[in-house]
């Protein structure tokens, strides 16, 4: 199946390096490029780019969620700066799929290069409506699986594969090093709702052809066995429907067509309504139901203003909030915030969904919200109420020996992920040294019949998204926001005489995030005095400078809040100059 070494490791290492060396001194001959510019050692933000000498094109270009520790935090994107630089070069972007983590960054990219963009009608619907939200217009191009794409010197034949969002494609780039493979996002689904399973002769053709790298989807790399078919919630929500006559809210990823037309057809087969709550959740059903995605007979959607006059067994509502996201329609419903759905004893709530890492304790938060209003909630901790989009290892095999792949490079997961993936290539018997997990940033060398990890990098840091600011926020403002959400801000004000150095007015002092003042009079007055006291001393001594005023400030007055409190806030002396 794989190449079987013959020689030693560093023995096959050696005459790689010195394999690519020969070539790139060949006159015209360059090699291919392969950059991660996010994707790796990370869930979300995947944006890949292959290069070969004045041609670049790109796949997919996503977004990540911040974490606990970025306070204030829209929204993470990729590093556009390498692709900035070398605009001239950059002929095109295809996307595998329309997850936020794979065109989100879309609208950023675009302000700074707007490129031809190419994907499924899906997929370029939902890029569509993000660019409407950013008032700008795209080169959308589409596409359909099995369709072969020019971009630059890359022909690019897509193939149809299966996901949890309808219209999802695999990648094989035709490159003048050899064929790359991207699986994308993918599970092998034999049951799909829609009817049309990846497409294994394809994938087994490109195996028999030869495939020179394979960059595939690590996700669920460490789960053994098989991800389970969309069908099985299906089996779960009928049992669910038929044994309740209560109210029933679903929710649910938005993009997730296939599962809300599986709601669909279960609430059609118990004589049910349904209602649709969320913005993304009607964008996204409005575009499926127009692009045809989506089957919904007449009268079964109803206005979600006007389910008054519907009796709870005969309801259903589909909304946003899976995530437990704090303005989701479901968190709203949870805390009596939604103008039209109000929680009520009995409700049947579902989780359609597996909590994303990092949002568990909102999720819980909204369950125990809903348990307190006297609703029954069932999640994934308590029945097979969804399913994966990604591939466990028995599918990953699968891939692996059908693919065939002579070099290997995981990625799409967090560095576990990737290394169980590396692991997972070895045991079907690829050679350690044909593996490479890299970082965001780093670059392999293609040549034929050669794969080499360059020493060069590129830049591709996290860039961070802030209200309308892009980029603006970086390490040392969240370091400042980290300090000021755990110990608060304490403001020294005073009035100095520039010339004689002498207190005019103040020392006041203001807290915010620390101490009450009304209820820490003796604290606050404390430590005026021994601000007071400690300018006194400067004016003595002859300091007259402002920045050694309020060096000397900060240090009295930290180590005697210090000395106090045993906390540090932060302290900010502000000299008003008279």
């Amino acid at each position: 199946m794989y190449y079987k070494r013959t020689r030693t490791e560093k023995e096959c290492k050696e005459e790689r390096i010195e394999n690519l060396k020969t070539n790139d001194n060949k006159k015209g001959v360059s090699p291919v490029k392969v950059i991660p510019i996010g994707g790796l050692n990370e869930i979300g933000k995947n944006m890949t780019v292959l290069e070969y000498k004045n041609d670049i094109m790109i796949i997919d270009c996503g977004l990540s969620f911040p974490d606990d520790e970025m306070f204030g935090i829209d929204i993470v994107i990729p590093d556009f700066s390498y692709l900035i630089k070398n605009r001239d070069k950059v002929k095109g972007m295809i996307l595998t799929h329309g997850h936020e983590d794979h065109i989100g960054a879309i609208p950023y990219f675009l302000k700074e290069l707007n490129i031809p963009i190419y994907g499924t009608r899906l997929t370029l619907g939902l890029v569509e409506n993000k660019l409407k939200e950013h008032g700008i217009k795209g080169k959308l191009n589409t596409i359909k699986a099995g369709q072969t794409v020019k971009i630059g010197e890359f022909k690019v034949d897509t193939i149809r594969t299966t996901h949890s969002i309808a219209d999802a494609i695999c990648l094989a780039i035709d490159t003048p090093a050899g064929v790359v493979f991207h699986t994308g996002d993918f599970k092998i689904d034999y049951t799909p709702i829609d009817g049309e399973p990846i497409d294994f002769q394809r994938l087994a053709e490109l195996g028999h052809k030869g495939v020179l790298l394979m960059l595939a989807d690590s996700t669920n790399a460490e789960r053994k066995g098989y991800t389970a078919s969309e069908k099985t919630v299906g089996v779960t929500l009928e049992n669910i429907f038929r044994n309740s006559e209560a109210r029933i809210l679903i929710a649910t990823f938005s993009s997730n067509v296939h599962r809300v037309q599986r709601i669909v057809d279960t609430a059609v087969m118990f004589g049910r309504k349904v209602a649709i709550s969320g913005r993304s959740m009607v964008n996204v059903v409005n575009l499926a139901i127009e692009l045809g995605y989506l089957k919904v007979p007449e009268n079964v959607f109803v206005d979600i203003n006007k389910i008054k006059h519907i009796p709870d067994n005969q309801l259903v509502i589909i909304t946003t909030g899976s995530q437990g996201e704090p303005m989701s329609a479901l968190s709203r419903m949870a805390s009596s915030d939604h103008k039209a759905v109000q929680i009520k004893r009995g409700d049947m709530v579902i989780l359609s969904s597996s909590p994303i890492p990092g949002n568990e304790k909102t999720i819980s938060n909204v369950v125990n919200k809903l348990f307190e209003k006297g609703a029954d909630v069932i999640y994934s901790d308590i029945a097979d109420i969804h399913v994966s989009g990604h591939a466990c290892s028995e599918e990953l095999k699968l891939i692996h020996s059908l693919i065939k792949p002579k070099y290997f490079m995981p990625v799409h997961g967090e560095y576990r992920h990737l290394k169980q993936h590396a692991l997972l290539a070895e045991s079907l018997g690829m050679p350690p040294q044909n593996t490479y997990i890299l970082e965001n940033g780093q670059v392999l060398h293609l040549t034929k019949d050669n794969v080499v990890k360059a020493k060069e990098e590129v830049a591709a840091s996290a860039i961070l998204v802030d209200g309308l600011g892009v980029g603006d926020v970086g390490n040392i403002v969240l370091r400042d926001r980290k300090l000021l959400s755990e110990s608060g801000l304490i403001i020294v004000v005073a009035a100095i005489d520039k010339s004689t150095g002498m207190i005019c007015s103040g020392p006041d002092i203001i807290s915010r995030g620390f101490v009450y003042v009304r209820e820490n009079e003796d604290l606050m007055n404390s430590a005026k005095m021994a601000v007071s006291a400690r300018l006194n001393k400067c004016y003595e001594g002859g300091l007259r400078d402002w920045a050694g005023l309020k060096n000397a400030v900060k240090d009295e007055l930290k180590n005697f809040i210090y000395e106090r409190t045993k906390r540090s806030p932060v302290i900010l002396p502000i000299f008003l100059e008279v």
